[in-house]
């Protein structure tokens, strides 16, 4: 590991001294390639620069255990020192592993209503509006590509699009069943009622990856409406693409150009056609996929919303957060990083 690890770090040195170079500066497109890959590798060389250092004091420690006077003291030193290498090796272990190819794409998130009726479709429009939050402190662009509201404001389904820098690494973890424990506005009695909704986060795939055959579409036009059908616009420029061998259905109504509605019903259709047949090409990945989002009933989850006591529990990692506001308003950071971890950490005694 050390051998590879100084082979990062020479790399990483060249790459600043041809970032500094005046040369290359001018040369717009290379500079920008090599920033983006220096900063790729800067947490690894960070990482080993700190491991490096210990290691050197661990062993000063050692040595000065051969002086009776300094004895006690340079041992005390030398167990901390060789806990806390051990903990930076562990670190570096974590970030040399291969990167999921996935990560840095674009993606296609489905919201879906679950069972609970007007509950359900209540929190699912929480979780819309949670990630929606969340891209917004993260500096992602987010757009509702289709929405089925109810008349209270809850939301049937809605189909996201979200793209920024490393967006499917963020949130490639929230796919699955999503669980509320609340008691509802419209309940007199004050009884907590249990919902549940489910999300499936997909990584949006390039357009050469998915051939469509033009004849397997139905495409239908129709005009965009709102909750208590109040119309968006007076135009059918909102699209419904059904893939009839897979009965897939996307919508788009974002858009006033029924043009751009339909490009945008396009890309989310390529998306779901790709996750589709690679689920049905790799069992072990369909069963993970199933277990994961479930059927949309409130026995299954991989989350709790829990209001009387606040607090939110991933059911995979056995963490729980005691900042339900904080979380729905879209401070998912800490949650994340630990569900990262834990699947990193699951990688690494898999490839040990």
């Amino acid at each position: 590991m050390l051998e590879k690890l100084e082979g990062v770090k020479a790399r990483f040195d060249e790459l600043e001294r041809q970032i500094a170079d005046p040369g290359l500066i001018a040369r717009q497109e290379e500079w920008l390639k090599c920033v983006k890959e220096r900063a790729a590798l800067e947490p690894v060389v960070s990482a080993y620069v700190r491991y490096a250092a210990c290691l050197k004091e661990r062993d000063e420690a050692k040595e000065l255990m051969a002086d009776p006077e300094m004895k006690e003291m340079a041992q005390e030193e030398y167990e901390a020192l060789k806990a806390r290498a051990e903990e930076l090796e562990q670190e570096l272990r974590l970030l040399l592993l291969p990167k999921d190819p996935d990560d840095d794409k674009d993606v296609i998130m489905e919201i879906r209503a679950g069972t609970g009726g007007e509950e359900a479709a209540l929190f699912a429009a929480d979780l819309m509006r949670m990630y929606l939050r969340f891209a917004e402190r993260h500096g992602l662009k987010a757009e509702v590509v289709g929405l089925n509201e109810t008349e209270l404001g809850g939301v049937k389904e809605a189909d996201l699009e979200l793209s920024g820098s490393g967006v499917y690494a963020k949130l490639k973890y929230e796919s699955g069943v999503h669980r509320v424990q609340r008691v509802p506005e419209t309940e007199t009695q004050g009884r907590i009622q249990t919902s549940a909704a489910s999300v499936v986060v997909m990584p949006e795939v390039e357009d050469v990856q998915v051939e469509i055959d033009p004849n397997d579409l139905k495409i239908d036009t129709y005009r965009a409406s709102g909750a208590g059908g109040q119309h968006v616009n007076k135009t059918e420029s909102a699209i419904r693409i059904t893939h009839l061998p897979t009965g897939i259905v996307v919508q788009c109504m974002d858009e006033r150009s029924q043009l751009k509605n339909k490009e945008k019903a396009m890309r989310a259709l390529r998306t779901r056609l790709y996750d589709y047949y690679s689920t049905q090409q790799n069992a072990q990945v369909t069963a993970a996929r199933r277990s994961a989002v479930g059927t949309g009933d409130r026995s299954e989850r991989i989350r709790t919303y829990n209001f009387p006591q606040s607090r939110v529990t991933d059911h995979r990692i056995g963490l729980t957060l005691y900042k339900l506001e904080a979380f729905l308003d879209g401070d998912l950071d800490e949650m994340i990083e630990a569900l990262s971890v834990a699947a990193r950490t699951k990688q690494l005694e898999e490839m040990e």
